[in-house]
């Protein structure tokens, strides 16, 4: 079986507390901090760097803007590839996109994964003044027909005319071209199934938010039937977790980075009993509902659960250490949780 690939997901925003949510421990944004994290990553041999696509986001509503961090982010590395996670297509029209994916393919020297999808944040739109449907087969619609023209541009060294039902070129030019060949590889996520078709018919890589072994084993029959109805394999696409990991020595030293988060929570909401009993140290058992969606533990416990994924079917991690913007937990997997798979 070949090695999994694991991805750092540059924490860009900062929520913190009790929610466990990308980046608890994080309490205000630091742009340097977040920055110096990502180089670290790549030193420290991650396969991949993640930004969300978000214009607001965390505490305060503060988030870096994707598209430049990934272009600050292609200048600064020269190994890891990049993406943005859930690229939401109403943000920009898929001519500009078709552009902007081909420069920084140029510019990253073909390090770009092109991760789209049709929003989810219906706020956001609206706060921007930006299109937006609830009828997320429309979104989903509107999002493929972008790709076509994605596809179009990036395709032809020539003039490209094209007439969809939502966009409309005339003679526009995407020169120079993505460095990769045909063109960057297209992910998809989730599991509605409009989406799971556009990945079957489209896509060479398909993602799931964070989810149970259980539930990412039902996910994957749910894209290998999407993937059969369409004559293609689903062993052609590379399938992605994003996920929470908290990693640390032993059981002391999670229960200390846990305790940091609770006391960080703007709400001081209640704690579940089972998180309390932990935190109180009377059982060194990490409840359930918080293994079900993180990887949490020792680096050996860590592992094993990584391998319950990838047997399950996953071979590629995009990872948000919960102790962010310390570097501990990204350090500790780097060399003991990611050499158990070479």
């Amino acid at each position: 079986m070949p090695r999994p690939r694991f991805g750092f997901c540059v924490p860009i925003f900062a929520a913190p507390g009790l929610r466990l949510f990308r980046t608890p421990s994080y309490a205000a944004l630091d742009t340097a901090a977040t920055m110096d994290l990502a180089l670290r990553a790549e030193a420290a041999g991650y396969d991949s760097l993640w930004v969300a696509d978000h214009l607001m986001r965390g505490q305060d509503q503060a988030i870096l803007e994707g598209w430049t961090t990934v272009a600050a982010l292609a200048g600064a590395t020269t190994r890891a590839q990049l993406g943005l996670i859930h690229q939401t297509h109403f943000f920009r029209h898929p001519a500009l996109v078709a552009k902007m994916v081909a420069t920084i393919d140029q510019l990253s020297r073909g390090r770009f994964i092109y991760f789209l999808d049709c929003g989810n944040q219906r706020d956001e739109y609206l706060a921007y003044g930006l299109p937006w449907s609830d009828d997320i087969e429309e979104r989903v619609a509107q999002m493929v027909d972008g790709l076509g023209v994605t596809l179009a541009l990036w395709s032809s060294r020539g003039p490209v005319s094209y007439d969809g039902p939502h966009y409309h070129l005339r003679d526009a030019i995407c020169n120079p071209p993505p460095v990769q060949v045909p063109h960057p590889p297209i992910w998809f996520g989730g599991v509605n199934p409009a989406m799971l078709r556009a990945c079957a018919q489209y896509g060479q890589g398909w993602n799931t938010t964070p989810a149970s072994v259980e539930q990412v084993r039902a996910h994957l029959a749910a894209l290998a039937a999407a993937c059969t109805a369409v004559g293609r394999p689903a062993e052609a696409l590379e399938k992605s977790l994003e996920i929470q990991v908290l990693v640390a020595p032993d059981h002391r030293a999670v229960r200390t980075a846990l305790r940091g988060i609770v006391a960080a929570d703007p709400e001081g909401r209640a704690l579940d009993p089972a998180l309390a009993a932990f935190l109180a140290g009377e059982t060194d058992e990490i409840p359930t509902d918080v293994r079900r969606t993180n990887l949490i533990g020792t680096p050996a416990e860590v592992a094993a659960q990584v391998r319950e994924y990838v047997d399950a079917g996953i071979d590629h991690f995009m990872l948000w250490f919960l102790d962010a913007p310390s570097a501990a937990g990204l350090d500790l997997f780097a060399r003991e949780v990611s050499p158990a798979f070479r």
